[in-house]
């Protein structure tokens, strides 16, 4: 099978600018994350999201106190290691 220089190039254009597309949109998703000292913020639908729960649950794990949170600008946020702890905390006490 033979394809043209000009056809061939044509399709590396098109991959290219693919390419191109998939990087900004990549870039564009790391920059809607939240960061302090160093530490990613999650906003509500990202915990919902990762912990696979409903809006109650998280309320309820807020209102326990077993989730700490932040609010900015009149926004939840949760810090990713809390949240990562939470599950830990989870898994533990399963285990006894």
């Amino acid at each position: 099978m033979n394809i043209e220089r000009t056809e061939f190039m044509a399709w590396m254009e098109r991959i290219m600018e693919r390419f191109d597309i998939l990087k900004e949109h990549i870039v564009t998703k790391q920059s809607r994350f939240i960061e302090i000292d160093g530490e990613q913020l999650l906003d509500n639908q990202d915990v919902l999201q990762l912990l696979k729960i409903s809006s109650r649950s998280l309320q309820r794990y807020r209102t326990d106190k077993k989730l700490p949170y932040y609010t900015i600008s009149g926004k939840l946020y949760y810090k990713l290691s809390d949240v990562h702890q939470l599950i830990r905390n989870s898994l533990n006490s399963k285990k006894t």
